[in-house]
């Protein structure tokens, strides 16, 4: 089964004591995008870094295949750029719309599916009935 980025974030974060508005100030972005994340199954990896780095917390553990232990070496001392660009900390990338595309088409085939056999159902009463 994969992870779900915002769930595992959100979990720490809230282990950790850290509150909504407190990451939402140090991560120069408002409450609403916090909670977005929290929601997204795909989070870019610079975002997730930079929680773990706010936390002090070794992501490694929760995302082996997107970081090593070396990429937390100076959790310690780390501290947030100047840079307040909010283009950096905007909702993931394709993924996003990739899910909610197979979503979509999902629920397409099945209302395929649902309208075939009503079709062929009545269809084939209307056959019956005029056969007698």
């Amino acid at each position: 089964m994969e992870n779900h980025n915002g769930h595992i974030l959100e979990m720490l974060i809230r282990k950790k004591g850290y509150s909504i508005s407190e990451i939402a100030r140090v991560t120069h972005v408002n409450r609403r995008t916090v909670y977005n994340w929290f929601n997204q199954k795909y989070l870019k990896t610079e975002i997730i870094y930079r929680i773990g780095m706010i936390l002090k917390h070794d992501f490694s553990v929760e995302f082996p295949n997107l970081f090593t232990k070396e990429d937390f070496k100076e959790t310690g001392t780390y501290k947030e750029p100047e840079s307040n660009d909010p283009i950096f900390w905007e909702l993931p990338t394709h993924h996003v719309w990739k899910d909610r595309y197979i979503s979509l088409l999902e629920q397409y085939n099945k209302m395929l599916l649902t309208y075939s056999k009503m079709d062929q159902h009545f269809n084939g009463t209307a056959m019956e009935g005029a056969k007698v």
